[in-house]
């Protein structure tokens, strides 16, 4: 599964540099120059990662960062902010407004590439390969076989796409504007109840007899993968 990755980056000579290193990799890299235009994209088609510049024309880094962690559809994305400011303070700063990763310039693209990886591999495990495990379920992305505990799991196509996500985010918390968005799309209305019907189906194919629910409810929240309940 190929990695979407979006470069706000006002350098074009960095730009450059960045976009043909990542392609290198495999990712699928779009760009933008200025923060209006990187906060756009990423408003309307989220990434799987972002790295932004800390000092952009027409919008920061730090305020594009901030807009981003309050909006439903990208407050989950990775972010790497790039910049030139090495000070104590500014790092604080840039990780307390929301970012995962924080690099200075001048950088290696190797250091990047790595720091990448590692980001993918704890927030987007399916960005890192075929399979998927968390609390005995095993979901293999490519041949869209499930199983729990060793027996295996028959899923509709929107139960097993939602089972996906929650598996990319274990533990995390989402909405249920939050699933229609991943698991439907942005441009498909479906009602919000929706959401719990195919959670109810998710649960029960998921229920092997022995095996507890790992789907925990949040009252006023949504809904989490959970092992621990």
């Amino acid at each position: 599964m190929t990695a979407r990755i979006l470069l706000v980056e006002d350098d074009i000579n960095i730009t450059e540099l960045v976009r043909y290193n990542l392609e290198q990799e495999g990712y699928s890299v779009n760009t933008a120059l200025d923060g209006e235009d990187g906060l756009m994209m990423a408003s309307e088609t989220p990434p799987d990662l972002i790295i932004l510049d800390w000092m952009l024309p027409n919008l920061s880094g730090i305020e594009i960062c901030r807009r981003l962690r309050k909006q439903p559809e990208t407050s989950n994305v990775p972010i790497i902010m790039l910049t030139a400011r090495s000070e104590e303070a500014d790092r604080v700063r840039g990780l307390d407004t929301g970012a995962d990763d924080y690099i200075t310039k001048p950088f290696s693209p190797r250091e990047l590439i790595a720091r990448i990886h590692a980001i993918l591999r704890r927030i987007r495990p399916a960005l890192s390969g075929q399979t998927l495990e968390y609390g005995g379920i095993s979901m293999d992305t490519a041949s869209h076989k499930v199983m729990r505990d060793g027996t295996p799991i028959h899923l509709g196509p929107t139960e097993f796409r939602m089972l996906r996500h929650f598996m990319e985010h274990p533990g995390r918390v989402f909405s249920r504007e939050q699933l229609l968005d991943a698991v439907w799309g942005h441009d498909i209305y479906v009602e919000a109840r929706t959401v719990d019907v195919h959670i109810r189906r998710l649960r029960k194919a998921l229920d092997t007899g022995s095996s507890k629910n790992i789907i925990r409810t949040v009252r006023s929240a949504g809904y989490a993968l959970d092992k621990e309940i």
